[in-house]
């Protein structure tokens, strides 16, 4: 190593001439990023992209910026993509980033990543080795990409820094990725992040233009487009290049030729100053960069052409071992194209890169066929031979790069699974699929002695222990579409993902008329029915039950016991009963036989759940407890989260919510601290469901706005949404719940239906019905419901729907617009409730509640019904609800007489309940009902005074006579007829009716009569 950074001090000092040492133009530019500093040194995060055709000035202006934000004491940190990106090198310009920082802030680096250096090492293996023992998954590229946004914050924390990405128009997928989670979600420390691009090279098609579509709907990002200088501004810079003021002539020729791009100009100038440039020299891009580059002496246009193969940065060591040039030489020759600025050194001092990437493509491009085949050989070979001459973390991805374009298939397949390897270790995913592609690729191509000589190296989650000894039996085609297919999946490309699939089930029996393999098909089945399920094609189901006719009656094993796994899972959400419970205690049973842990502590979470369901709350949660803890003793981070998410779903719907809020919270702080982003959208949304069951409504609204902006999935962003709606009905903002119940709608979609989301789904229209008056609506909707049933397990989401049915019956009590269809509607409401369990005190109160809610909808109105739902109420921590029921208990006992000081009482609770919870429409009733029963709401012993027309409304005699017809469904000149009066004094009546009851219309009025008994003598 020291050789190597001696070798690149030695032409530190060479002489360089082409840069202009003015900076030209760009002055607004400079501004844009200099305000972002000034600001993020406030405290507020700043993010720039900066764009513009190749030659621009990109580059000089973020160096620029860099002087300036130095001169201020930040930290800066570069990183840029390098081309070989595209095949398999993931993180490149965030490993190089953090590699500067940390030598630059090593303590403070170590002490951001305490506790998280397994897995920051993925992006930064110098933190030591990749820590992970669980499978991989969907979560952990989440994972990965939290912790270091989170790294960037802490040590953003008490110092400015600026993170600088170069190039991303070469950025790899997981580059692209990650760039985008930061951008999205990085709102504290003082920090600046500024990303360029080349635009000329962003096609309709390049991987990076979805990226900037979906960073311009970013607010918090500010675009800077580069533009070609001026003539004025080629002026300047002739000027700087030259130390003289160039003659008009000049600056004419320059610029024409150039057309304003910066780079060029420096070209023209320098080749012109130094006799390369004649008058009848094309104008073709490639003759103008490769110029220069051939009158480099000899040894200098060689060691240029090998720098050019060699990627976008070329180790020392590395560039002597291929070039094989005695070391003087080298030195030497380096000293010409440095000298010329064609190479420079890079700043750690341990390689060389070409001053601008323009000039390297135009060497690249110039190769011959056979000659940019040898090179690459001669890289692998080096690079073979001595493995230390590249960075552990890029090894085999450039081996196998450097294999597959020296074009030998024999060579480059094991490079390429072996670099396929390495990028998964680090949630590359992406790239992984790219190798593995590659792989499938290159199969044909090599030797059947080579293919012979393979082993699986790597296994897709329960794919290998399908009978076969990895230490004898060769790798198949199939093993790598099983890694293709997982990969494909896990960085999103669903589509690819089950193209994948369907190849290898015709290779495994159908169409090709391969060797049948049970288990293997059984997998690739269950793998098809997470793929369909993720592109919202299907339930999954169809897939899931071909896995389990597939596996059955052969000899446990973990694809066995995964297949019953997802089975008893897939019904744990769709269809909970026998058949999924006894799924999953075969799948735990044949987990432990073949000794698959992981796969059994699954099932056994599952196993667990379905318990509750199936009427065993305690043994369910005790397995529950067990799981949680023996996953985050083994490391299992997604499992354990998993377990968080479960428990607290279930505790929930056993009615006991304050278990619930802790449970989740316990794991809300796991999942913060490991990074878990994806889990903690999960959590977050049983999180609130328990919140919004305790009264805690405004942490509710916080959840649900954090899931709506950071949910990392479709269905916790879809829980938000249903969350948020519950809460807007509640409150009266029927528009908002509305509003949120569509975006519900989107995020789940039509094609995989789960009572946990349909029925409350069901639950929010019909409430929306109700209030609107459509009572029509609220039948039907309980009627779809209930034709789909109230599967076990489900009471939490089916009784709160079924007492939204009765109550919307209740108050529609006397309108003639329910009269139709009535007995029918309450002959389904006691169906629904003869399926409902329950088995939990929460439950059984619900229970009273409907049957009192029953007797009101059929002018039963029992006061004694009412106190027993009050009494059951107050042994569950369910304030709404028990709000809603002392004022019902209040209004039956001013309607059975006596007793007012008992109904004054539960209305002042009812109305401070109401209040604390910005509940509108309860708060509205109870308000309403202590005017009517001339109850003071805030002095216990305060009495109204006497002769007060509160019970009425302020409604004269003849207003009462108008609204009774309303009531009846009576028009304005019906009204007239029947009072003998003209239509327009009924009109002007029924104006005045609404105003005094605040209502906005005839059919309110006539409910909101009903409810308060307005109309009884």
């Amino acid at each position: 190593m020291g050789d190597r950074a001696d070798a690149c001090a030695m032409l530190t000092g060479v002489e360089t001439r082409s840069v202009s040492p003015v900076f030209v133009g760009r002055a607004d530019e400079l501004t844009a990023l200099t305000d972002a500093l000034a600001r993020a040194h406030a405290g507020e995060p700043q993010a720039l992209l900066i764009g513009g055709e190749a030659g621009v000035g990109k580059t000089r202006l973020i160096e620029e910026f860099v002087d300036a934000a130095c001169a201020r004491d930040a930290f800066v940190a570069l990183g840029g993509c390098v081309e070989i990106g595209a095949d398999g090198l993931p993180f490149a310009p965030f490993s190089a980033a953090l590699r500067s920082l940390r030598r630059r802030l090593p303590g403070e680096l170590a002490a951001a990543a305490d506790g998280q250096e397994g897995e920051l090492a993925r992006l930064l293996p110098e933190l030591g080795d990749i820590g992970s023992h669980e499978p991989y998954n969907e979560d952990s590229t989440a994972r990965l990409f939290e912790l270091t946004v989170r790294l960037l914050e802490r040590l953003a924390a008490d110092r400015t820094i600026v993170l600088v990405l170069e190039d991303l128009h070469w950025a790899d997928a997981s580059t692209r990725h990650l760039l985008a989670y930061l951008f999205r979600t990085l709102r504290r420390g003082r920090i600046v992040v500024v990303a360029s691009y080349r635009a000329d090279d962003i096609h309709r098609r390049h991987p990076l233009r979805p990226l900037l579509a979906e960073l311009d709907r970013l607010r918090s990002i500010r675009r800077i487009e580069l533009p070609r200088f001026t003539r004025t501004e080629v002026r300047r810079q002739l000027t700087g290049i030259l130390a003289a003021e160039p003659d008009a002539a000049l600056v004419d020729q320059i610029f024409d030729r150039s057309d304003g791009n910066a780079f060029f100009v420096e070209e023209l100038v320098v080749s012109r100053e130094a006799g390369c440039v004649s008058p009848a020299l094309s104008d073709s891009l490639r003759d103008l960069l490769l110029v220069r580059v051939e009158a480099l002496p000899d040894d200098a246009q060689r060691v240029a052409r090998i720098v050019a193969e060699g990627g976008s940065t070329v180790e020392y060591a590395l560039l002597a071992a291929v070039s094989r040039l005695a070391e003087d030489d080298l030195i030497e020759a380096l000293r010409a194209a440095v000298g010329a600025n064609i190479l420079l050194a890079v700043p750690d001092g341990d390689g060389y890169r070409f001053r601008h990437s323009l000039v390297r493509e135009a060497v690249s491009d110039d190769l011959l066929p056979g000659e940019r085949s040898r090179l690459n050989r001669r890289y692998a070979e080096a690079l073979e031979a001595d493995p230390a001459l590249v960075r552990a973390d890029e090894r085999a991805t450039r081996l196998a790069s450097y294999w597959y374009k020296a074009h030998d298939a024999a060579r480059a397949l094991p490079a390429v699974l072996r670099a396929a390897v390495a990028t998964r270790e680090r949630c590359a995913y992406a790239e992984q699929l790219r190798l593995l592609e590659r792989a499938m690729e290159l199969w044909d191509d090599v030797p059947d002695d080579v293919r012979s000589s393979l082993r699986p190296m790597d296994y897709a989650e329960a794919y290998p222990p399908c009978g076969c000894d990895p230490e004898t039996t060769p790798l198949r085609y199939l093993d790598l579409l099983a890694e293709a297919a997982v990969a494909a999946r896990l960085c999103g490309e669903r589509e690819r993902a089950l193209k994948i699939v369907k190849m290898a089930m015709r290779l495994l029996g159908g169409e090709d008329g391969g060797d049948r393999d049970p288990l293997r098909e059984a997998w690739f089945w269950t793998e098809r029915s997470r793929i369909m399920s993720g592109l919202g094609r299907s339930d999954g189901w169809a897939e899931i039950a071909t896995a389990q006719e597939l596996v059955k009656g052969l000899p446990p094993s973990a694809v066995h016991a995964a297949v019953l796994t997802v089975a008893a899972g897939w019904g744990m959400l769709h269809q909970p009963g026998p058949e999924s419970l006894a799924s999953a205690e075969r799948a735990v049973e044949y987990a432990r036989l073949v000794r698959a842990e992981p796969i059994e502590l699954g099932a056994r979470l599952t196993l667990g759940s379905l318990m509750v369901a199936a009427g065993d709350p305690e043994g369910g949660l005790a397995a529950m407890y067990e799981v949680r803890d023996r996953t985050a003793a083994l490391g299992l981070l997604h499992e354990s989260a998993r377990a968080h998410v479960n428990l607290a779903s279930s505790l929930e719907a056993l009615g006991r919510s304050r278990e619930a809020l802790e449970v989740a919270e316990a794991g809300l702080t796991m999942a913060r601290s490991r990074g878990l982003l994806d889990s903690q959208g999960w959590i977050r949304a049983n999180l609130a469901e328990s919140q919004f069951s305790l009264g805690l409504w405004d942490e509710t609204q916080r959840a649900g706005e954090w899931l709506e902006y950071a949910g990392q999935g479709a269905r916790p962003r879809g829980s938000a949404a249903l969350r948020l709606a519950q809460l807007a009905v509640a409150r009266g903002e029927l528009a908002t719940a509305a509003a949120q119940l569509a975006v519900a709608r989107q995020c789940y979609g039509t094609q995989d239906p789960m009572p946990q989301y349909t029925l409350p789904m069901s639950e929010i229209e019909l409430l929306l019905a109700a209030a609107a008056g459509r009572i029509a609506d609220v039948r039907a909707e309980l009627a779809g419901a209930a034709e789909r049933g109230f599967p076990p397990g489900t009471q939490r989401y089916g009784w709160p729907l079924v007492l939204a049915a009765v109550t919307a019956e209740a108050d529609a009590r006397g309108l003639p617009a329910a009269a139709e269809g009535r007995p029918e509607a309450l002959a389904l409401i006691r169906r629904c409730v003869r399926s409902l369990a329950t088995a939990a005190p929460v439950w059984q109160a619900y229970s009273l509640h409907v049957s009192a809610e029953l007797g009101r909808a059929e002018d039963r109105m029992s006061a004694e019904r009412w106190a027993e739902t009050v009494t059951a109420y107050e042994a569950v921590e369910r304030p709404y609800q028990l709000a809603v029921a002392r004022q019902r208990l209040a209004d039956a006992l001013l309607a059975e007489g006596g007793r007012r000081e008992e109904a004054a009482a539960l209305l002042r609770e009812s109305h401070a309940t109401a209040v604390a919870l910005g509940a509108r429409p309860l708060r509205e009733d109870v308000e309403l009902l202590a005017a009517r029963g001339r109850l003071s709401l805030t002095a216990p012993d305060a009495a109204p005074a006497a002769g007060t027309d509160e019970d009425t409304f302020g409604l004269t005699p003849r207003e009462h006579g108008v609204l009774r017809l309303v009531a009846a469904g009576r028009t304005n000149r019906q009204i007239a007829e029947e009072l003998f009066i003209s239509p327009k004094t009924a009109s002007v009546h029924v104006s005045n009716i609404l105003a005094k009851l605040g209502v906005s219309g005839r059919g309110e009025a006539a409910a909101l009569a009903h409810r308060l008994r307005l109309l009884e003598s």
